[in-house]
């Protein structure tokens, strides 16, 4: 049997990810990186364009995010190596984040989402508004 290098081993074990299967790491982080705090974090971060941003400033750019949810969010976004944290030992202490190289790559990609959403939300209101309408008529005629 032909000894395999532990890259050869990682490449094979990329290859048989599907994200379709509930089990698989790859649909655990989909669920992670779709979540909309994270989309929101992340891509609040990429337009920081490459310098770091306070919790309080984060806060303040993300309405409608508790601080719990903020605070949990930024935790697992550093777990999962996408967000640096740095703590500036000061009275009272200094909070900063950014991404990383990874979490940048992802950033542009959660960016593309956001404008997407922005600039078709009318269209898809209007969709969602003719659906609505059409469900009704159909049901009042049931």
């Amino acid at each position: 049997m032909a000894t395999r290098t532990a890259e050869a081993r990682r490449e094979e074990d990329r290859a048989a990810y599907d994200a379709f299967l509930k089990e698989c790491p790859t649909s655990q982080l989909l669920a992670r990186i779709s979540d909309k705090w994270v989309g929101l974090i992340v891509s609040a971060l990429t337009e920081a364009e490459n310098r770091t941003m306070r919790y309080s400033e984060l806060g303040r750019r993300i309405p409608g995010v508790s601080q719990k949810m903020l605070t949990q969010t930024l935790r697992s976004l550093e777990r999962d190596g996408l967000v640096d944290r740095t703590v500036t030992p000061t009275v009272p202490a200094r909070v900063d984040y950014r991404l990383t190289d990874l979490g940048g790559n992802l950033g542009h990609l959660l960016s593309s989402v956001k404008e997407w959403a922005e600039n078709h939300f009318d269209e898809v209101n209007a969709h969602r508004e003719l659906h609505d309408a059409a469900t009704a008529a159909a049901t009042a005629d049931a």
